[in-house]
């Protein structure tokens, strides 16, 4: 029996309890959103850190101004050196009332169409993930007493927030960070059957709006009709954000934006996807976006704009019959490769001031930025990886972007010079960042057996290994 045999033979022994080992961390609610759950974060960064140094890792919490970051390190000298990036904060549960189970009660489920989930919140985004490439790796130590390459896991509590500081603590240890490749499983795959290598993101831009008109909430009765009313301002002003045929109106917003190659269009038009059939999953129809786009452009190659919440007058119950003095909106846009978000958003800020009505002030603030990432390492990583993945689930793998965002993505390739290669196991109905969140069982079996063959096609002292276990 080779290496790569006997770490599957592993995987298959020690799946049910994996599973349970899941479910442990799934318990702890590390919502990075929320400050009073600081203490859950901390004692999720020190499961994961317990769970690596049981599997044969050298672990250290590395300290930050908010959540601890997880280092976890199997030194091997002479061999490539691989770092894997992933998180274990997670989304708010809210709204409860919608979640059919406790986000944070892990439970297996048999969903409508036959297929076991775990569900729970951070099951897919990302707990579940990580936990794929972190059974490949207990599966290939603990069956052959070694990984093929020297890998480094640094897993922080920030992602979900903007990763706020871990760009600085990438600078800080940038010499322990050093590697050849660099690996993230917080994606998904093209469908159920087949899987997906994800080449590019978009970048992120947050931020808050505020408009304030009168000097206090004031009586409709009397002031209805000649008084601003801030909601209706504020709502005015970011409808005209976004044009009738779907475009974003701001001045200068797609100067820098580069049309797709005509092969890479292709390969998208290629792929078949039929808008109806895509929007149908969540309950609509119809795409908003340029409507001179194909929907797979939309997604892969074109920024958007958001609105993400509105807030301003009266939410009790029943009603009050005021005209609010003061309204705030949170915005986010996704970006691509060419787009500075500083610039952006400083153009936002024009585009609205410039619009805002007598008697009304306008306050922004900027939360969080990130630039469009793509993938331009060597083209024989990739192939590899691919033929791991075909391996696995039997369908050769599509090579995509995505319109999601990782923000630490920039800070990465400026620190470190390295591009990652993105590996996910997530589907497209998983509801990451809504109630319900889920991760397939079949995800997650196989994505340890992806991660386990992945590292094997890629190590060049596969045969030294596979030795050990003849």
């Amino acid at each position: 029996m080779n290496a790569l045999d006997s770490v599957l033979v592993e995987l298959e022994r020690d799946f049910k309890t994996s599973i349970e080992r899941l479910c442990d961390w799934l318990r702890i609610p590390s919502i990075s959103a929320d400050p009073a759950s600081a203490g859950h974060c901390r004692n999720a960064a020190l499961w994961i850190l317990d769970e690596l140094r049981r599997g044969g890792f050298t672990c250290e919490l590395l300290e930050t101004p908010r959540n601890p970051v997880v280092y976890a390190r199997f030194p091997k000298p002479g061999v490539k050196r691989i770092l894997f990036y992933g998180h274990y904060d997670v989304q708010p549960p809210d709204p409860l009332e919608l979640w059919r189970t406790g986000p944070f009660d892990p439970v297996i489920q048999t969903l409508d169409d036959g297929t076991e989930a775990i569900c729970a919140r951070g099951a897919a985004d990302d707990k579940g993930q990580v936990m794929t490439f972190v059974n490949a790796c207990r599966a290939w130590i603990k069956s052959t007493g070694t990984l093929p390459f020297d890998v480094t896991l640094l897993i922080e509590g920030e992602e979900e927030i903007g990763s706020q500081n871990l760009g600085a603590l990438i600078e800080a240890h940038q010499d322990r960070l050093g590697c050849d490749l660099l690996f993230v499983c917080d994606t998904n795959m093209w469908d159920r059957k087949r899987p997906a290598i994800t080449r590019s993101l978009r970048g992120l831009l947050q931020g808050e709006v505020a408009v304030r008109c009168s000097d206090r909430d004031l009586h409709s009765g009397v002031f209805g009709g000649v008084a601003q009313n801030a909601v209706q301002v504020l709502c005015d002003m970011l409808s005209k954000v976004r044009t009738r045929d779907g475009a974003i109106a701001i001045p200068g917003f797609y100067d820098p934006v580069e049309e797709p190659p005509s092969e890479l269009r292709a390969v998208w038009m290629a792929l078949g996807v039929k808008e109806a059939e895509f929007l149908g999953q969540v309950g609509l129809s119809k795409s908003i976006g340029e409507t001179d786009r194909a929907l797979v452009e939309q997604m892969q190659s074109r920024p958007s704009f958001d609105i993400n919440g509105i807030s301003g007058g009266y939410q009790g119950v029943g009603g009050k019959t005021i005209i609010p003095s003061e309204a705030t909106a949170k915005v986010s846009f996704r970006l691509v490769a060419g787009q500075n978000p500083h610039v952006i958003w400083e153009s936002f800020e024009r585009f609205l001031t410039e619009q805002a009505p007598v008697d009304c002030v306008l306050q922004f603030c900027k939360q969080a930025a990130s630039t469009a990432f793509a993938y331009s390492g060597a083209q024989d990583d990739i192939e590899a990886v691919a033929t791991a993945l075909e391996a696995t689930w039997r369908q050769p793998p599509v090579v995509v972007g995505t319109g999601v965002s990782i923000p630490i993505m920039s800070e990465f390739k400026r620190v470190l010079g390295l591009d990652a290669i993105m590996v996910g196991f997530g589907q497209e109905d998983d509801r990451i960042h809504s109630p319900n969140e889920k991760y397939d069982v079949e995800s997650f079996r196989r994505g340890a057996e992806s991660w386990a063959r992945i590292l094997c096609e890629l190590s060049s002292g596969e045969k030294d290994v596979a030795a050990t276990n003849a």
